[in-house]
């Protein structure tokens, strides 16, 4: 079955939007894990306008040995007061994966992949460093990329996470189909290359069925803002499950 890992990043919004411990971020975990889900996921960025370095070591703790932790980040973001670098997060949680994305400070959310000929040499010495803490590496590309995946393969990158959003735009317009071949033919040149394929951004529980039936091999997919808007009707547990559901 696909891996449903929950992306918790405007729980930790919400928070903070007030100050105080409210919605409790823990809490919220612990309902994902008990619903079924097969791991977490943040994206602590450096303004810290949601997931927190504090953040991070806390769910590292309480995700160990239960549920795959997995730290999203551009890993060129420079270190800061309150932000010590993505790959020293990465040190102190040692999360079972870091998906490297190449978002700028100030985006409001990730929108595009990395170019992998253009970016590999760069990525290199970094995916090696994960590698060494035990990370398993996935990097995040736009569908229609047919290029640099032998090369990531080579550098020890183990996956790639599709961006799913303009397959989600297209497909809330009734205009899915070409989005969704782009996003299935990505995927089969990344398995051909040895390569896990993960996906993420604008999945819900409208598009996910035919995503998933696309690409058979999809090892997991990472949902955030629209799993957390239809819990906020439905509840955190029953929204998990019924993604689970669709995923089997």
């Amino acid at each position: 079955m696909t891996l449903l890992s929950v992306n918790l990043n405007k729980i930790a919004l919400l928070r903070n939007a007030r100050g105080g411990d409210e919605p409790g971020l823990l809490k919220a975990t612990e309902t994902c894990i008990t619903a079924g889900c097969g791991g977490i996921t943040v994206h602590p960025r450096p303004d810290r306008r949601h997931i927190t370095a504090e953040d991070v070591g806390l769910l590292a703790e309480l995700t160990r040995g239960r549920v795959e932790f997995n730290i999203e980040g551009n890993p060129f973001a420079a270190e800061r007061p309150g932000y010590p670098g993505f790959l020293e997060l990465a040190r102190l949680a040692r999360p079972a994966q870091a998906t490297l994305v190449p978002d700028a400070d100030g985006q409001l959310t990730s929108d595009h992949g990395f170019d992998l000929e253009r970016d590999i040499p760069q990525l290199a010495p970094l995916v090696a460093e994960l590698n060494s803490l035990g990370c398993r590496v996935s990097l995040f590309v736009d569908a229609g990329t047919s290029r640099g995946f032998d090369q990531a393969r080579a550098i020890g990158v183990a996956r790639v996470e599709l961006y799913t959003g303009p397959y989600a735009q297209a497909f809330a317009h009734d205009e899915g189909d070409a989005e969704l071949a782009r996003c299935a033919a990505t995927a089969e040149s990344a398995l051909a290359a040895g390569l896990g394929v993960n996906a993420g951004h604008d999945l819900n529980q409208r598009n996910l069925t035919a995503f998933r039936r696309a690409i058979p091999q999809l090892a997991e997919v990472s949902i955030g803002h629209a799993l957390i808007s239809e819990a906020l009707y439905d509840g955190l547990a029953p929204t998990v499950s019924r993604y689970l559901t669709i995923l089997r």
